[in-house]
């Protein structure tokens, strides 16, 4: 294109192309370009197929035939396959095929790819947390991902509980982090058959969240450490007990042989006796030897009966305290082995942080409880079991003193609480709540510095700040269509869960360049008042005219469109600049 030549397309997803400048603005083509794929190129290479599997999760497609079969056609827009570096589209059919072809080994390639591109942004944001000294905060979860119960063509789908029903399918474990600039950023998501359940992936959401931000708290040792000194104490009063018990079932078995020899010499006399009156030709009358012997024979089978009994009783006492033995001595191992890591983490970590860790009570099991508690975060959560809140309700008595904490909930709560299965005290609430004219109760646990007790409004508030993931969740299924699986590959199926979070992280930084990066003017679209469900649903879906030439690449939006009169224009110089995504 020569000096001050203008080339001028149309297209049908300005958004598209907007995120396409984007895109080439942190090498996102080029990176996955060079990904190798073991498949056979026709029109299009696989890495276009899977570039534009990405672009279609971005412009909210619900279904993969959409590329091909939806009013404008993603396909047919050379604009946007420019503007992401591409000489074009393929037909969904070929896109199918190529994720059909996938291989785990390419599925976590592309994945990782996506994650080193990401990392900038996760160190840029987890700088300017710690540089304002707050503590970052993580939030977990676990999202079902349902197909239908009919279905046999999902690899490794299984049933379990998804949106309040048993349901085939999958579920994702999510982990997300609280920052300044983006409000929510996804770090990790980890792809699971249908019959995961939450209280299994409390441990395995922390170290994914460690494992991509690089930075962690101290662990707990000191608490760790009283933790086994209690423990050790309680394993060896239950080692004595096994001692006794052993020696209460030898002396069971003892007085059972016994009892067994006396029963034999009994058994003795009494046919002896039976032989004496059978050859005198005596009857047997009620108090003669006869019936006397008999009666001792009977007495003393009756008593092996009975020592029987109590030697089985013993045994079964027994062997229940040996394999409660067997089962802290197991757990003092592992504590052992934990305390032993945690150490060496201690070791090789100059520079920890602070850190909340937000979960639902899927998660609050006192196992979990206490195991985020060693890893050193603050925690806030809510009890697996019910139990709880039934024995707060009884704590809490009539006179209880409630604080209103929201327009319909009130807590009461208590402070360095000691309940019987955790092995630490913990803040706890009660909380309750109408809905309709239904009374209900719910638990708050917490565990840390906050003097949550004294702020009740203020602790409701932190713990239901979870909602933003999940409002995230809510997004990746309302905006960008997680649930409906678009693949019957499962290397796909993982790669449609990545692409997702990646989408929804990659629109939020696409917004904050688009905003910085603008060339101002009056009719100048304003990208940071769009949220990401409108770029999606309606920016990513409106007509303009791509305008390229040596002063930057314009999109002008149609009078036919939603933001008409708008404009979008960037620079030439701000298309090349890419050191911001390097690490």
């Amino acid at each position: 294109m020569s000096s001050g030549e203008n080339k001028v397309q149309r297209t049908q997803h300005a958004f598209l192309v907007a995120w396409g400048w984007f895109a080439e603005h942190i090498g996102l083509p080029e990176r996955i370009e060079q990904v190798p794929l073991k498949q056979k190129r026709y029109h299009h290479t696989p890495q276009t197929k899977v570039l534009e599997f990405l672009v279609s999760i971005l412009g909210g497609a619900q279904y993969l035939q959409d590329i091909s079969q939806a009013a404008h056609p993603l396909d047919k827009d050379q604009a946007v396959a420019e503007a992401w570096g591409q000489p074009g589209w393929a037909d969904y059919s070929g896109v199918s095929r190529t994720l059909s072809g996938l291989s785990w080994e390419e599925g976590r390639l592309i994945a990782q790819l996506l994650d080193e591109i990401s990392q900038s942004y996760v160190n840029a944001e987890l700088q300017v947390v710690r540089s304002t000294g707050q503590r970052l905060q993580y939030d977990g979860d676990l999202t079902g991902l349902p197909v239908s119960n009919t279905s046999r063509s999902f690899p490794n789908a299984a049933y379990g509980h998804m949106d309040d029903a048993i349901c085939l399918g999958y579920q994702a474990a999510v982990v997300s982090l609280r920052n300044p600039s983006y409000d929510r950023l996804w770090l990790s998501g980890t792809h699971h058959p249908g019959d995961t359940v939450s209280c299994t992936q409390a441990e395995n959401l922390l170290l994914a969240a460690e494992t991509r931000t690089g930075v962690r708290p101290l662990r707990r040792t000191d608490l760790l450490c009283q933790r086994i000194a209690t423990f050790e104490q309680q394993v060896a009063e239950t080692n004595k007990r096994c001692e006794s018990q052993g020696q209460a079932v030898q002396q069971a078995k003892a007085a059972l042989v016994d009892a067994q020899q006396q029963q034999q010499d009994r058994q003795a006399e009494l046919e002896q006796q039976e032989q004496v009156y059978q050859e005198r030709q005596r009857k047997e009358r009620p108090t003669s030897r006869l019936a006397q012997a008999r009666h001792r024979e009977q007495a003393a089978t009756q008593r092996i009966q009975r020592r029987q009994e109590a030697w089985q009783a013993a045994q079964k006492r027994l062997d229940k305290t040996t394999a409660l033995y067997q089962q802290q001595m197991a757990q003092l191992t592992e504590l052992y082995q934990r305390l032993k890591r945690f150490e060496q983490d201690n070791a090789a970590n100059p520079h920890p942080v602070q850190a909340d860790f937000r979960l639902d009570a899927g998660f609050g099991t006192y196992v979990n409880v206490a195991l985020l508690i060693e890893y050193g975060y603050e925690v806030y959560t809510k009890p697996h079991s019910h139990h709880v809140v039934t024995f707060l309700k009884k704590l809490a008595g009539e006179q209880a003193t409630w604080i209103r904490v929201g327009a319909n909930a009130e807590l009461v709560a208590w402070r360095n609480l000691q309940l019987t299965k955790c092995p630490y005290a913990l803040d706890v609430a009660l909380e309750r709540f109408y809905t309709g004219k239904t009374l209900k109760h719910s638990a708050l646990f917490h565990f840390g510095v906050d003097p949550v007790t004294e702020d009740l409004p203020g602790w409701f508030k932190r713990y239901n700040g979870r909602q933003t993931i999940e409002a995230g969740i809510k997004e990746t299924k309302q905006v960008f269509f997680l649930h409906h699986i678009k693949v019957r590959s499962e290397p796909a199926i993982f790669l449609q869960e990545c692409f997702v979070l990646f989408a929804a992280n990659f629109i939020r930084w696409a917004t904050h360049w688009l905003a910085q990066q603008a060339v101002p003017a009056k009719t100048t679209i304003d990208v940071r008042k769009l949220g990401t469900k409108r770029q999606v649903k309606v920016a990513a879906h409106v007509s303009a005219q791509v305008i390229q030439n040596d002063e930057g690449k314009l999109l002008k939006f149609s009078q036919q469109s939603a933001f008409a009169g708008k404009i979008l224009k960037i620079a030439p110089n701000t298309l090349a600049h890419r050191s911001y995504v390097k690490t």
